[in-house]
């Protein structure tokens, strides 16, 4: 279900009207995960058979079933009818992870985003380089990628502005790079709009990248290239 603005379609319930309370999306059965990251005006969803669907601003090609129109319904991005076990919302870029362990992603590309080695805009899921196999999650932020291997190590790739890749420097890079000290044992990771942050299977908590309101929560706003510790949560 969803609500609030839908000038763009965002809502996917075939109407371009705004909801002040929660709308059932049509079509829409045995969803498992939703995912929209926060100044995106898109939407996907993925479901307990391993379909993903898509819809709402397309501009750039995020919702990724080969066009540039907006869509007020949900779906499928080309070949991901079926056979999607994970999927992350950026901005205005949209990643999977297949069954069989590749990232893919469409959409903006002008900062790497999509992690092809280009900084052309895919209007259909396109395989991200080096990432063929392997790979059991993925998170998205404003124009940054990360994904998260069977091996316990964070690759990330895109805008690099804020360091929010994690590999001590601010240069963007169109295809993934290794965050420094994560070469292993990591289970889960998130990305904000700037910034970046991983668990570790020991429980403790690291986050990379901008800092100006403390979102790294490190007790300073400086800002951070690398993984660095969030106070207090070393475990649990």
């Amino acid at each position: 279900m969803c609500w609030g603005a839908n000038n763009l379609g965002q809502l996917g319930d075939s109407t371009n009207t705004g909801r002040l309370t929660p709308n059932t999306i049509p079509g829409l059965t045995q969803v498992t995960t939703v995912a929209s990251e926060a100044t995106a005006a898109h939407t996907c969803a993925l479901n307990n058979s391993g379909t993903m669907t898509c819809w709402g601003l397309n501009a750039s090609g995020q919702i990724g079933e080969g066009t540039s129109t907006n869509r007020n319904v949900p779906i499928s991005p080309t070949g991901l009818s079926s056979g999607v076990a994970a999927i992350a919302v950026g901005n205005t870029h949209t990643c999977a992870v297949t069954t069989a362990g590749a990232a893919m992603c469409w959409g903006q590309n002008n900062l790497g985003q999509i992690g092809d080695n280009t900084a052309s805009n895919r209007f259909a899921p396109t395989a991200v380089i080096g990432l063929a196999s392997g790979v059991a999650a993925m998170t998205a932020g404003n124009a940054h990628t990360c994904a998260l291997t069977t091996a316990g190590a964070v690759q990330c790739w895109g805008f690099n502005n804020y360091g929010q890749l994690g590999n001590n420097s601010t240069t963007n890079s169109a295809v993934p790079v290794a965050v420094s000290g994560l070469s292993s044992g990591v289970v889960a990771i998130a990305a904000g709009e700037f910034h970046t942050c991983a668990i570790s299977s020991g429980g403790s908590l690291q986050c990379w990248g901008r800092n100006d309101f403390a979102q790294l929560g490190d007790g300073t706003t400086t800002v951070r290239l690398t993984p660095t510790a969030v106070s207090g949560l070393a475990s649990g």
